[in-house]
């Protein structure tokens, strides 16, 4: 008695199914450039870095121990010393950034003077070639 009938409406001003998958490529396309996109940049850039690590630089790592990278073991392994005499392995994916790097060595895989000297690190040549400008002994 005081209920009336309800009747279904005709759906035809909702469209096809193309507009209705609009907003949601629209959203993923948002999401590609906002999100995604950076994040393999980074993650790439990341990458080169962690590929580039030598023996000599000064590295943090991802719990933010500071260190000097003394050897280099494998693909996936560091020698790092975080004090005199302490050396520590970790990983080179743990590796969060570097803050110094050490400058190649001159003259490729030649065993010479020069790399002798450059595989003790580039503090010391660095530091007595300032002695030397400064005339200090």
């Amino acid at each position: 008695m005081f209920v009336s009938p309800a009747y279904a409406q005709a759906a035809g001003a909702a469209g096809g199914g193309l507009e209705a998958l609009f907003p949601l490529v629209l959203i993923f396309v948002v999401f590609y450039f906002l999100l995604i996109r950076p994040q393999q940049k980074k993650a790439k850039q990341h990458k080169a870095m962690l590929d580039a690590i030598r023996r000599g630089d000064k590295i943090i790592t991802g719990g933010g121990i500071l260190g000097s990278v003394t050897k280099v073991i494998d693909d996936n392994e560091v020698m790092i010393e975080i004090a005199d005499g302490v050396k520590v392995r970790v990983q080179r994916s743990l590796i969060a950034s570097i803050i110094s790097k050490t400058e190649p060595v001159k003259g490729g895989k030649d065993k010479g003077d020069k790399t002798a000297a450059n595989d003790e690190g580039s503090s010391s040549g660095s530091i007595s070639k300032l002695k030397g400008l400064l005339g200090k002994k």
